[in-house]
């Protein structure tokens, strides 16, 4: 697996015999907080050394990320989206190996590695089509000869904060939107999985030298909380776009508000499918066990809670036993496995005490969990997908935990389960199972699902670029890729024209001198 590695790293350009940190430009070489080691979930190997960046790195990218801005923003729209057009094509040729990357350096399947790579050059394919579609409205005054419009502005530096169970798609969700619109970017992913930036970094940086357009269009820092910090406090940095857990986004949206700035949050989930006496059970079954074991339980989006109507709850659940049974764990680079290893140690010791927890308050599991060991689990990091019988109302149910955790809950009425669905504090991702129509159209209506993600007859796992992608209440209120998304990358101004020979007033005011 090593030397499959090796190449990829090679292939990717980044080197394993030195400190890595970003694109060849010297960035990381002012600081002086030494290097991060990053290690794969999958196998416990450590990967390779990264330079930390500390806070001259941090000023000295500002500096190159404002004068790259007054470059950027000034080329017509439909030029950036060339820009990303090319980028995208950069990432086909680079898919297999950034795939391969995300899959060792996060655990997550390499059927998903690649998937996620794939999302990154769907979003590049929807932003370029995007920049020739930044409409503003125009709108007509009350005063003669006159002419109202609106028209939308780049922000400026547009600050990302990723975590590591997407480590490049939910960057590049953010950076082509920004990009399009006349943003530059500043990058700080999970020191968890640097190398999978670094990789990122390096593409892009490529297509702007071939383009002649500098580098500071997009910046990376590699950190671990000091660079994060920085970015949500600095008034030079107007959007703060953030992914990751509801307590540290507290801390971010209460920093960036302080300062009037403004925030794209992507926070906690706690989804839940709702499993309907009509539902096709079978088809069920495949969407609740990939929301909940896909990319071991670590999507925002993962599936933490099915509500089961009483009459098939006992056919279903024994339906879903048969079928964690047949899942297979272990390295993510087999193609025939279905689950991966957790990020690291932290991540499996949250694992045990929320299994713990879920006992302690009255917990029944159906199919239990556990830490595996022995020949293909030394890293110390796989564990079992498990299922509990549990009442929503548990604390350790009402909180979410990034683990193959699946919770089981019964129903009488509809009107019940949509009570439950929504009585957690997140509103991420949501889905009901149903062949009924009404009872789907009533969970889509505003007495439905409160969620940002509402699907019917598919689960809460996963998101396809052209819708936006976000969350309520806890969760967050942000919304990334599709949709009027980069309407958020953007800031609106309202414009007056007066072609007249006088100067009439809004209202008739009158005003002489």
């Amino acid at each position: 697996m090593q030397t499959d590695i090796n190449s990829v790293l090679k292939n990717l350009g980044i080197a394993d015999n030195n400190p890595a940190w970003s694109t060849g430009s010297n960035w990381g070489d002012h600081g002086n907080l030494g290097t991060i080691d990053s290690f794969s979930p999958a196998d416990g190997k450590r990967i390779a050394s990264v330079k930390l960046a500390d806070l001259t790195d941090y000023e000295y990218i500002i500096k190159h990320s404002q004068e790259a801005l007054i470059f950027w923003r000034s080329l017509p729209a439909p030029k950036r989206g060339e820009v990303v057009r090319q980028f995208g094509e950069a990432l086909r040729l680079h898919k297999h190996d950034l795939g391969t990357l995300v899959s060792y350096e996060m655990g997550k399947s390499l059927q998903e590695g690649l998937g996620e790579v794939q999302e990154m050059i769907d979003i590049c394919d929807f932003a370029v089509g995007l920049s020739r579609q930044l409409y503003g409205l125009a709108m007509h005054s009350e005063r003669p000869q006159h002419r109202m419009y609106e028209q939308w502005h780049p922000l400026g530096i547009v600050g990302i904060i990723s975590a590591f169970n997407f480590p490049v798609a939910v960057w590049s969700w953010n950076a082509a939107l920004a990009w399009v619109c006349g943003n530059v970017c500043i990058w700080k992913p999970s020191s968890k999985t640097a190398l999978c930036a670094i990789a990122c970094q390096k593409i892009i940086a490529t297509v702007l030298k071939n383009n002649e357009m500098p580098e500071g269009i997009s910046s990376l820092l590699i950190s671990e909380e000091l660079i994060g910090d920085q970015i949500s406090n600095d008034k030079r940095i107007p959007l703060v776009s953030f992914t990751g857990s509801t307590r540290v986004g507290r801390i971010v949206s209460a920093a960036v508000a302080s300062r009037f700035g403004k925030s794209i949050l992507e926070l906690g989930g706690n989804n839940a499918i709702i499993i309907s006496k009509d539902a096709d059970l079978d088809m069920s079954v495949i969407g609740a066990v990939f929301g909940a074991a896909g990319t071991a339980g670590q999507r925002c989006t993962s599936t933490r809670r099915l509500i089961i109507h009483e009459d098939i709850y006992e056919d279903f659940k024994n339906k879903l036993v048969r079928a964690y049974a047949q899942l297979r764990i272990g390295n993510p680079l087999d193609e025939h496995n279905h689950v991966g290893p957790l990020i690291d140690q932290h991540a499996v010791e949250l694992y045990i005490k929320a299994i713990e927890k879920a006992k302690a308050e009255g917990a029944n599991f159906v199919v239990e969990g556990g830490v595996l060991t022995g020949e293909g689990y030394e890293s110390g990091c796989f564990v079992k997908p498990c299922v509990a019988e549990v009442e929503n109302h548990y604390q350790i149910v009402q909180a979410e935990t990034f683990a193959p955790i699946l919770y089981l809950i019964r129903y009488t009425t509809l009107e019940e389960a949509i009570r439950l669905q929504n009585d957690v504090p997140q509103g991420l991702s949501s889905a009901i199972m149903t062949l009924n129509l009404r009872e789907a159209e009533l969970f889509l209506s505003a007495a439905g699902s409160d969620c940002g993600i509402a699907n019917v007859n598919i689960g809460t796992s996963g998101a396809e670029i052209g819708g936006a992608f976000g969350g309520e209440k806890e969760t967050g209120g942000g919304r990334e890729s599709g949709s009027d998304a980069w309407k958020g990358y953007m800031r609106r101004q309202t414009n007056t024209i007066n072609y007249s020979e006088t100067l009439p007033l809004a209202q008739g005011i009158k005003f002489d001198l």
